[in-house]
């Protein structure tokens, strides 16, 4: 089974939980518990989900934010290798979430398989599970660690050649519109303006001088919604430019700026 991702960090995971052999040995655990595993699976014995990491292709285009009618030439190499597996008609299992980055790359991906008879799968990341009495919320794949990834099967479905066609027909809508961003209202990928975000930054930012890598620090922690620094960053140079926020004290490095608003 092919396994598809939209993000460095989740196909780095997934390349573990296909590519990792789990075993016990009388003078302690394995070198991959020593590296930072809370805790060993309950098959200790094989590898926490079939196939090797071979089987792992990472799309991470990030086409949530800028042009999206040029493809970044990063990982081209990877979409090459999936078009020459669409063509040894090997099925495919996208793993994708609500964040906007990753169901743009579901998106894109069902514009790619839509005139394939592959048999094409899909795993939505669910809002939340209940462990042992314990309710844990995701917000992305990123969040799961790797030896998690088997207990999310169940909620495996098909998707038709028609839905293909249907998220391949949105996605051509908007790669015409080709805004600056893309986010999803209401459930929906829409595309927005680049100031969508901004109502978040002035949530937070006051007269009272702070360090911008503070200021973004306090942003990502405050609203999980899988926007990452550099794109708050960029939007706060717009800010100063427009003279909507002030440089109190300036750094080489932008985010060692002292700043506040105007």
């Amino acid at each position: 089974m092919i396994e598809v991702l939209f993000g460095a960090s989740e196909a780095a995971s997934m390349k573990m939980a296909k590519g990792t052999v789990i075993s016990t040995r009388t003078n302690g655990p394995t070198s991959m518990w020593s590296v930072g595993r809370k805790r060993l699976p309950k098959n200790t014995k094989g590898s926490w989900m079939e196939g090797t990491s071979d089987e792992v292709i990472c799309l991470e285009f990030k086409l949530d934010i800028g042009d999206i009618q040029k493809t970044d030439v990063t990982y081209r190499e990877e979409l090459q290798r999936l078009r020459n597996l669409l063509v040894e008609e090997g099925a495919i299992r996208a793993w994708y979430s609500n964040a906007p980055y990753s169901i743009c790359g579901f998106y894109h991906l069902c514009s790619i398989v839509k005139h394939y008879e592959n048999e094409v799968l899909a795993i939505k990341l669910p809002e939340y599970q209940v462990r042992q009495d314990v309710l844990i919320s995701y917000q992305n794949w990123g969040e799961v660690a790797s030896e998690e990834f088997s207990s999310f099967l169940s909620y495996e479905k098909t998707v038709s050649i028609d839905e293909r066609q249907y998220y391949a027909i949105a996605w051509s809508k908007l790669r015409e519109e080709n805004s600056p961003l893309r986010a999803v209202v209401n459930g929906r990928l829409l595309s927005v303006p680049e100031s969508f975000y901004d109502f978040l930054i002035w949530e937070s930012i006051t007269k009272k001088p702070v360090k911008e890598n503070e200021l973004i620090g306090n942003l990502l922690g405050k609203n999980q919604i899988s926007i990452g620094d550099m794109w708050y960053a960029k939007r706060i140079d717009t800010l100063i430019e427009q003279r909507k926020i002030r440089v109190i004290q300036d750094s080489d490095d932008q985010y060692e700026r002292v700043i506040c608003l105007a």
